[in-house]
C-alpha cells in the first residue's frame, strides 16, 4: 500500500519532486547509522514512462529479490548502504544504493546490446549471443504493425532467407518457404506454438505474440528431427505477470481497396475485336456484335471491375486480462478479427478466439499451461473449373454481358447462345447465388510442471492436445447465368463435408545445467510420443427445386462416404552444449525418429547436427579497436529428415469388385489398382552453414554475414511407368512414387542494424539480404524431366523454370511465311516464332528456358524513431531475379471471344503492320496465344508494406490508465515493379508450375486507425 508521502509526491508531480530534492540530500546527510527500511517504488520506461512490468530487483550479494508488478511497482527489504539492482531483457540494468528514502522509482534505458537477449529454441533456451546455429530472431513490434489473420505474413520481409508469398482473399493461404525448395511435396516449414507442433497457424491471434524464432538450419532445427527439414518457426505469446489484476484493450480498423485495375476493352472496344477475329477467321460476324442486325447490343458495357470492387473492410480487437500470484498468474485474451473482402461479394472471413496462459510455482515446481480455443467462419470463392478464380473470370467477362437480369432465374445477367455465344462467367451472380461455407473449430491445449530434481536437474512433462473440427457446407441451387452457365433442377448439388483431425503429442525431458569453473554444460534428453488421427465424412445430394430446402434428406438423390487414417510416431531426442570460458562454443544433436507411415523395415530415421561458435572478442591475444565490441564465427553441419508422404503409401491400393470371366462366368476378383514402391523411406536433408557476427559502437551497429547449402537427397518423386503397367494413378499418366530425386538449395543471409537511443530522437534501422539458388540434381532413374504448362523441372536447372516459345515479331507477308520454318497455320499478322533446333519446323522441341521463378534474392528494410510522446515507423519489402508468366495478360490477350486487354486494340492489320500485338483469329489458327516469351515478366518488385505513425496520450491525471496510444497506418501503400499484372505478389505453391499467375486475388492497399488502452 501507497503511503501517504507517496501519494502527496504524485499528486504534486513534477515540480513538487525537483523542489524536495533539496530536503532529500539534507536529511540524508543527517543520518548517520544504516537502518532497516521497505523500499517501494514504480519501474518504467525512461524513455516513455510505461511502467515495466516482470523486473528483476536485487538486493546486491544477496539472494533477497523481488520482480515488478504488472503497473511496475515493487516492494523490497534492504538497508541503508545497500545495492539494489534493477534488470529486465532489452533493458539496461541499474544499480542504486539505497539511503534512508523508502520510495525509489527507476526509470529504465533500452539496453542497444541486443546479445544478451534470450532467445526460445528448441525445447529449451538460449542466449543470444551463445548461438551456434542459423536462429533469425524476428522483431515483433515491427511484424505485428501489418495486420493479418496469418503470422507467416507477418513474417514477410523480416528476416533474410524466409520468403512469403500471400494473397488478397480474405482468410486466404499464406505460402512460406525456408531457404529454398527441398522437397517436391511438403516444403511448408513446423510452426510450434508455446511447445506445441503446429501445421497451420491462421487459427492463432497474431496480437499477443511476444516472440518469434525461425531456425533456419540443421544445427538448431535438429531436435525436431524430420519435422525441422523445412525449418522450424518458433512462437510463444504473452504470459501471466504477478501482481494485480490488468486490461489491455486493443483495436484497429482499416478499410481496403485494389491498388491498380486491369485496362480492358470497353463494349466498342471489345465488339472491334471480336468482329475482327471472326472476320480474320472467314466466319459471319455474331448478331450481338452486328451493327447491322436487330439483335445488335449497344445497350450494354459493362465495366466489371468498377461493378465488382468496393471498398472492404478490415477490424481487429483484443481485450487482454494479466495478473496472479507467484503460485499461480493468469494471461487471459480474447481476439475478434474479420475481413470484407473488396468484391462485391458474400465472401469474407470471421474468427473468434480465445487463449488462457497459466503459469505458477511453488518450491522447486514449476507448471503451466495453455487452452485456446478458436471458431471462424470463411466463405469461400467458387471456381467453374478447376484452376480458375473468380479474378480472371471477372476480368475475361465480356462487357455485353449486364450484371443483373430480372428475366433469368437467380436474377443475374448471363451471355447467350446465338447473339454473342461467349462462355463467360458473371462473377458476382456466381458467388452470390453458391453457399460455399467453411467453418472450423479449434481446441488446442497443452499442460506441463516441472520439478528440480537437484540444482540444475529438471524434469519436464508436457502433454498436449490438438483438434480441428470443420464443416463445409457448398449449395449450388437452380439459376441462370448464360447459356452455358445454367443449373438445371437435376443439376442443383449440396455438399456436405465434416470432419476432424487430432494430434496428441507427450513430452518427457530431462535437463541438466552446471557451470565448473570455465566450463559451462547443457544436456537434454527427451522421449516425445506423438499420434495423428484423421476422419473425414462426405455426404452429396443432387437434384433440388427452385423452392426445395437445401438439405441433405430434401435432394433427389443422395450419396456418402467415410475416409480414417491414422499415424503414430515416437522420438528420442538429445542435445548437449558446451561452453568455454565465454570463447568457445559447442552444440550437438541427436534425434530418432520413428514413424507408421514406412514399413517396420524402414521406419526408423536417425538425424544429428554438429556447430560451433568462437567468441574471437573474449580472447585475450585479440586486440580490437576501441570502436568494436564483438567478433563472433560459427558453423555448423547437420542432416534432417522430411516424412511428407501419405499415409499407407508403401501399401497398393486393390479393387475388391473387379469382376471377371472364366469359364463363360462372371467371377468375383480382386486387383491392384495402384502402383507403389514398397521401399519408400525417409527424405534427407543435409545442411551446411558458415557465419560471421560483429558489433560495433557500443554495440548500437551489428552486422552478420552467413552462408548455407541445403541438399536434400531421395526426395519423393513421381517416376513414370511403361503404359504396360496398367495403372493409371495420376494425371501425368502411370507413376509410380520413388525416393528419386536430389536437389541442392544454397546462398547468402545478411543482415545489419543501427539503434540510437542516446538523445530526445531516438531511431532503429535494420535491413536485411537473402539469396537464393536453387538446382536439381536428380529426377528418377533417367533424369527425365517434368513438364506442366509452361513450366520444366530438369536436371542441372531451377525446380519449375518457365519453359516457352520464343518470339520473333510478326508476319508481314506470305514470302516471309514461305522463307521461314513450317508453321502450319500462319498468316500475316501471326506471331513468328523461332526454330530454335533448326529442323524446319516449328514445334514442342522449339521451346526453351525463360527463366527461373524462385526469386533469386529478397530483402526488407525497418525503419522506426521516437520524439518525445510520438513515434513513426515504415517497413519496405521486395524481391527480384525471377520471372513470372503472366496468364492473366495470356487470357486477355488471345483476340476471341471473351474480353481483351486494351494492347489489343492495336492488333496488326495491312494498314497497321507497326505493332507487335497479333491480328485477332477466333480459330487461334496459328495458336498465337500458346505459351510464349511474350507473357515471361519480371518478378522484382519492392513495396512500401507498412507506415505507422503514433502518438501517446499522457494519462498522468487519468487515475484509471496506465497508458494509452493512438495510431494511422498504411499497408501497402506503394509497389514500384514493372510486372503488368494486379501485384507480383501472388501465393504460387504449383511446385512444379511456379511462378504462374493466372487471376490471383492481389493483395489490397489498407488504410487504418488504431489504439492501444491499458487500465
Amino acid at each position: 500500500m501507497l503511503t501517504n508521502t507517496q501519494l502527496l509526491k504524485k499528486k504534486l508531480g513534477i515540480l513538487s519532486r525537483i523542489w524536495l530534492l533539496p530536503i532529500f540530500f539534507l536529511f540524508l546527510g543527517l543520518q548517520g547509522q544504516a537502518q532497516d527500511l521497505t523500499i517501494t517504488g514504480v519501474v518504467s520506461e525512461a524513455a516513455t514512462g510505461t511502467p515495466i512490468p516482470g523486473v528483476n530487483i536485487l538486493v546486491k550479494g544477496t539472494t533477497n529479490g523481488v520482480v515488478s508488478d504488472f503497473d511496475g511497482n515493487y516492494i523490497i527489504k534492504a538497508t541503508t548502504g545497500n545495492v539494489l539492482i534493477f534488470s529486465y531483457v532489452g533493458f539496461k540494468s541499474k544499480e542504486i544504493v539505497v539511503g534512508t528514502s523508502s520510495a525509489i522509482d527507476v526509470g529504465l534505458e533500452e539496453d542497444t546490446n541486443e546479445l544478451d537477449e534470450v532467445v526460445i529454441i528448441g525445447y529449451g533456451s538460449q542466449k543470444k549471443s551463445d548461438l551456434t546455429g542459423s536462429v533469425a530472431v524476428v522483431d515483433t513490434e515491427d511484424a505485428k504493425k501489418l495486420v493479418t489473420h496469418d503470422v507467416a505474413k507477418m513474417i514477410q520481409g523480416q528476416a533474410p532467407g524466409v520468403t512469403v508469398q500471400s494473397s488478397g482473399e480474405p482468410g486466404g493461404f499464406v505460402n512460406i518457404k525456408i531457404r529454398g525448395i527441398s522437397s517436391f511435396s511438403n516444403n511448408n516449414p513446423l510452426f510450434v506454438v508455446d511447445g506445441m507442433l503446429v501445421d497451420d497457424p491462421f487459427d492463432f491471434a497474431t496480437g499477443e505474440i511476444e516472440s518469434i524464432q525461425v531456425l533456419k538450419d540443421a544445427s538448431s532445427a535438429a531436435i525436431y528431427g524430420v519435422r525441422g527439414a523445412n525449418g522450424v518457426i518458433i512462437i510463444t505469446t504473452k504470459k501471466g505477470a504477478e501482481g494485480k489484476l490488468d486490461i489491455t484493450y486493443k483495436s484497429s480498423i482499416g478499410f481496403q481497396n485494389v491498388t491498380k485495375t486491369i485496362p480492358l476493352t470497353d463494349r466498342v472496344g471489345y465488339q472491334n475485336i471480336t468482329n475482327a477475329a471472326y472476320v480474320n477467321s472467314g466466319q459471319a460476324i455474331l448478331p450481338g456484335n452486328d451493327p447491322s442486325n436487330p439483335l445488335f447490343i449497344d445497350n450494354v458495357s459493362t465495366d466489371w471491375q468498377d461493378e465488382a470492387y468496393r471498398t472492404g473492410v478490415l477490424e481487429n480487437h483484443s481485450l487482454t486480462f494479466t495478473g496472479g500470484s507467484s503460485m499461480l498468474n493468469y494471461n487471459l485474451n480474447v481476439d475478434y478479427f474479420k475481413n470484407t473482402g473488396y468484391l462485391r461479394t458474400p465472401q469474407a472471413y470471421e474468427r473468434y478466439s480465445t487463449v488462457l496462459n497459466l503459469g505458477g510455482k511453488k518450491g522447486k515446481f514449476s507448471y503451466g499451461s495453455r487452452l485456446s480455443y478458436t471458431r471462424s467462419d470463411k466463405e469461400n470463392f467458387n471456381e467453374y473449373l478447376a484452376g480458375t478464380s473468380s479474378i480472371i473470370n471477372l476480368l475475361q467477362a465480356i462487357p455485353t454481358m449486364p450484371v443483373y437480369d430480372e428475366n433469368r432465374l437467380g436474377g443475374y445477367g448471363g451471355a447467350d447462345n446465338l447473339t454473342q455465344r461467349a462462355i463467360t462467367l458473371n462473377v458476382i451472380g456466381y458467388n452470390n447465388l453458391i453457399t460455399n461455407e467453411n467453418l472450423r473449430n479449434r481446441f488446442a491445449g497443452n499442460i506441463w510442471g516441472e520439478y528440480e530434481i537437484i540444482k540444475g536437474l529438471k524434469y519436464t512433462l508436457r502433454a498436449s492436445y490438438d483438434r480441428l473440427d470443420w464443416h463445409d457446407r457448398y449449395f449450388n441451387p437452380p439459376s441462370d447465368l448464360g447459356w452455358y452457365y445454367i443449373t438445371t433442377p437435376d443439376e442443383a448439388a449440396l455438399n456436405v463435408n465434416t470432419g476432424n483431425r487430432t494430434r496428441t503429442v507427450v513430452d518427457n525431458l530431462l535437463a541438466y545445467d552446471v557451470d565448473l569453473g570455465k566450463h559451462n554444460i547443457s544436456a537434454l534428453l527427451g522421449w516425445i510420443q506423438q499420434r495423428d488421427d484423421f476422419y473425414r465424412h462426405s455426404s452429396r445430394a443432387v437434384g433440388y427445386d427452385v423452392e426445395t430446402i437445401p438439405q441433405l434428406n430434401y435432394g433427389a438423390s443422395q450419396s456418402a462416404a467415410e475416409y480414417q487414417t491414422t499415424q503414430t510416431a515416437v522420438s528420442y531426442i538429445s542435445r548437449v552444449n558446451y561452453g568455454y570460458d565465454d570463447r568457445y562454443l559447442l552444440t550437438a544433436n541427436f534425434r530418432r525418429d520413428k514413424t507408421s507411415l514406412f514399413r517396420e523395415e524402414l521406419n526408423t530415421g536417425d538425424y544429428y547436427s554438429f556447430s560451433g561458435a568462437w567468441k574471437v572478442h573474449n580472447e585475450s591475444w585479440v586486440s580490437l579497436p576501441d570502436w568494436w565490441e564483438t567478433l563472433k564465427i560459427r558453423g555448423g553441419y547437420g542432416v534432417l529428415g522430411n516424412n511428407t508422404v501419405a499415409p499407407y503409401a508403401y501399401s497398393p491400393t486393390v479393387n475388391a469388385f473387379a469382376s471377371y470371366v472364366f469359364d463363360n462366368e462372371l467371377a468375383n476378383g480382386t486387383t491392384v489398382v495402384t502402383a507403389t514402391d514398397p521401399n519408400l523411406k525417409w527424405e534427407d536433408t543435409k545442411t551446411v552453414n558458415a557465419a560471421i557476427e560483429v558489433g560495433m559502437f557500443n554495440n548500437k551497429l551489428q552486422f552478420s554475414a552467413e552462408y548455407f547449402e541445403k541438399k536434400s537427397t531421395d526426395i519423393l518423386a513421381d517416376v513414370p511407368l511403361p503404359l504396360s503397367s496398367g495403372s493409371i494413378n495420376s494425371a501425368w499418366g502411370v507413376v509410380v512414387r520413388k525416393n528419386a530425386a536430389d536437389v541442392k538449395n544454397n546462398g547468402m543471409e545478411f543482415t545489419m542494424s543501427y539503434n540510437n537511443q542516446d538523445h530526445d530522437f531516438k531511431y532503429n534501422i535494420s535491413a536485411n539480404l537473402g539469396t537464393l539458388k536453387n538446382e536439381v540434381l536428380r529426377i528418377g532413374e533417367n533424369n527425365n524431366p517434368i513438364s506442366v504448362g509452361e513450366h520444366r523441372t530438369e536436371v542441372g536447372r531451377s525446380i519449375g523454370e518457365i519453359y516457352a516459345y520464343e518470339t520473333d515479331g510478326l508476319f508481314q507477308s506470305q514470302e516471309e511465311i514461305d522463307a521461314h520454318a513450317s508453321q502450319p497455320g500462319a498468316q500475316p499478322g501471326d506471331v513468328k516464332f523461332k526454330d530454335l533446333n533448326n529442323d524446319g519446323f516449328i514445334n514442342d522441341e522449339d521451346r526453351s528456358f525463360q527463366g527461373v521463378t524462385i526469386p533469386k534474392y529478397s530483402y526488407g528494410l525497418n525503419f522506426s524513431a521516437d520524439y518525445k510522446n510520438f513515434d513513426f515507423s515504415m517497413f519496405w519489402q521486395g524481391q527480384g531475379g525471377n520471372k513470372i508468366y503472366n496468364g492473366t495478360y495470356n487470357g486477355l490477350m488471345i483476340g476471341g471471344l471473351l474480353n481483351h486487354h486494351t494492347d489489343m486494340l492495336d492488333y496488326w492489320t495491312p494498314t497497321n503492320t507497326d505493332t507487335n500485338i497479333p491480328r485477332p483469329d477466333v480459330t487461334e489458327a496459328n495458336a498465337n496465344a500458346r505459351s510464349s516469351d511474350r507473357f515471361v515478366e519480371k518478378g522484382d518488385y519492392i513495396r512500401l508494406q507498412t507506415l505507422q505513425l503514433g502518438y501517446v496520450i499522457p494519462t498522468e491525471k487519468i487515475n484509471f490508465l496506465n497508458h494509452m496510444r493512438v495510431y494511422v497506418s498504411a499497408q501497402n501503400l506503394l509497389t514500384i515493379t514493372s510486372y503488368r499484372g494486379y501485384d507480383p505478389d501472388f501465393a504460387s505453391d504449383g511446385l512444379f508450375r511456379r511462378g504462374f499467375e493466372f487471376g490471383s486475388f492481389p493483395n489490397p492497399r489498407t488504410l487504418s486507425l488504431g489504439m492501444e488502452v491499458k487500465f
